[in-house]
């Protein structure tokens, strides 16, 4: 059978499909275009509400597969990966797309290696090789400090994780027609070899981090989860979202679901705003490369100068009282 379309794997969360998908959608029309071919997305899910799909259709989707069952009600990597393996292994599709988000960064591996093809993570850009006419993919490497480009031989379907807020989703057309097709895959639920107990989450006030426009970030020289207060109060004014370095996430001054940086939340604001951050490589490999970066450090030598494009050296406690009034001024007007 020969291999032709490109296959996503989409997310949700109620009625609506996530912003992720809606950029690999974006992506994904853009290679299936190339191609002449089709667009597929995949969601799993109980009780999947059938807006998702029309969703997904309106963003550039010409099939839309829905596996609804009661064994999906919580995400199960034995159990997600058996179902994909069998749509994969059947509609045969030339690239598979999932985000890098927490299930894909999980889900993408496994996948791969139970598929016995290649996979690149975090790939920030895509396309066909004109000479090969294989992916392209690539991806950031060293902590943020350089770009390489892969490509895997001999492996099908060719599959890469993206990064979010790097393509962007088209436009919504609700006048595109497409094809929901219900998926029923043979398994039997016992595939899984875990089980979930218990459930905790934790509740966050206001705008999610990796879904802000503006970020203000604080580093080890906040001194304490008080100084993160001062920073709340200057998200609140620009609607951004707080985040903090590995060792402010470490020292519990912020939640560790607020951590930026490879071990943390990757971001990509039209702002960062970093205060007291030292700006070590990992935690710059968090934010996105066309973020308007914005610091305010004491130490001119300090790594986050190197990325910024504004800058101010000096104690952040005497600009941020200054940059909190101002920026009260200026959206107040």
């Amino acid at each position: 059978m020969e291999r032709k379309g490109i296959l996503i794997v989409g997310e949700f969360n109620g009625s609506r499909m996530s912003s992720l998908t809606a950029e690999l959608l974006g992506i994904g029309r853009t290679l299936a275009d190339v191609r002449r071919g089709e667009l597929a997305a995949v969601f799993i899910g109980s009780w999947i509400d059938h807006m998702v799909a029309l969703q997904a259709i309106a963003a550039g989707a010409d099939k839309v597969y829905l596996m609804d069952a009661s064994i999906f009600r919580e995400y199960l990597a034995d159990t997600y990966l058996a179902a994909l393996k069998g749509l994969v292994n059947e509609i045969q599709p030339e690239v598979l797309l999932l985000g890098h988000s927490s299930m894909g960064k999980d889900l993408a591996p496994r996948l791969a290696f139970s598929l016995g093809t290649g996979l690149t993570t975090d790939c920030i850009d895509l396309s066909f090789d004109a000479a090969t006419g294989l992916l392209r993919k690539t991806k950031p490497v060293y902590g943020g400090n350089a770009c390489a480009t892969y490509v895997c031989y001999g492996g099908y379907p060719q599959m890469a994780t993206i990064r979010a807020k790097v393509f962007l989703p088209r436009p919504p057309d609700v006048s595109r027609k497409g094809e929901v097709i219900p998926w029923q895959p043979r398994i039997s639920g016992e595939e899984s070899r875990v089980k979930i107990i218990k459930r905790v989450k934790e509740d966050l006030p206001g705008i999610k981090l990796e879904e802000a426009n503006v970020v203000i970030c604080g580093g080890r020289g906040i001194g304490g989860p008080e100084g993160f207060k001062k920073l709340d109060e200057l998200a609140q004014i620009l609607r951004g979202a707080v985040g903090g370095t590995r060792i402010a996430s470490d020292k519990k001054w912020v939640p560790s679901a607020c951590q930026i940086g490879l071990t943390g939340k990757l971001v990509s604001p039209s702002l960062y705003i970093g205060l007291a951050v030292s700006g070590a490589s990992q935690h710059l490999a968090g934010i996105a490369g066309n973020t308007v970066v914005a610091a305010v450090n004491k130490d001119p030598a300090a790594n986050i100068f190197s990325r910024a494009r504004y800058g101010i050296v000096d104690d952040y406690q005497k600009v941020l009282p200054a940059l909190i009034e101002k920026c009260r001024q200026l959206c107040s007007g």
